[in-house]
């Protein structure tokens, strides 16, 4: 499942209920931005859930893996849900220490270099941000589930979800760069509605090392 799973977005949603499912949401996504400028990897990094009043607990997925190369994560945003193991490979031939503050899936998985790496079961919803404490630029973000309800968006922007419980619930569309929209929907059809958000975070999030302290530029460290 790609990631969605960037804060605030230019999200312009048009969104309605399939005429012969009253359980099914679609709609569709556009970007804007204060700066007039998005790209596709805007839009692959936004994601889609349902949330039930009545909460339905999701299966955990499969293992999934988060892979550092080139000094990125990829995906740069990943959505499991509760209960799934990820794995964090590491491709380059340097040393990377991927770590998380964002209780409680916080974690620290030590200095490692090339292969399998290490992995981590998220058992808490939650937003996860996944920083490597050698290099400052690297960061990724783990979004935690409590819903089985969830998808990506197709190229063009449009989604589906579809086989959702004909009950009340909340919709919510995320991504890093934006505070997430959420709106109530009923059981049954739905009226198509609107809405439009504004891209205005880019670059590199504020943060400290996995000591809550500034980076350092690590000079003749090999990394």
């Amino acid at each position: 499942m790609h990631s969605l799973l960037r804060a605030g977005l230019g999200l312009g949603l048009v969104l309605g209920a399939a005429a012969a499912s009253a359980a099914d949401l679609r709609g569709h996504v556009t970007l804007t931005s204060v700066n007039g400028e998005t790209s596709p990897v805007d839009l692959e990094d936004t994601v889609v859930f349902f949330s039930p009043d009545s909460p339905v607990r999701p299966r955990a997925l499969g293992d999934q893996t988060m892979t550092m190369q080139g000094k990125s994560f990829s995906p740069h945003v990943l959505t499991v849900t509760e209960g799934t193991t990820v794995h964090f490979t590491n491709a380059d031939p340097i040393l990377h220490n991927v770590f998380s503050t964002s209780y409680p899936n916080d974690f620290d998985m030590g200095l490692y270099g090339h292969g399998g790496g290490k992995a981590k079961t998220f058992v808490s919803p939650g937003l996860v941000r996944v920083y490597c404490n050698v290099h400052h630029e690297m960061f990724a973000y783990i979004l935690v589930l409590n819903t089985p309800y969830f998808t990506a968006l197709r190229n063009d922007g449009s989604f589906d979800l579809r086989n959702l419980p004909n009950a009340p619930g909340t919709l919510t569309i995320y991504n890093p760069r934006s505070q997430p929209w959420k709106r109530h929907v009923t059981g049954g059809p739905q009226a198509p509605f609107e809405l439009q958000l504004t891209m205005v975070q880019s670059g590199v999030p504020a943060h400290f090392n996995k000591l809550g302290k500034p980076y350092s530029n690590n000079p003749g460290s090999g990394y």
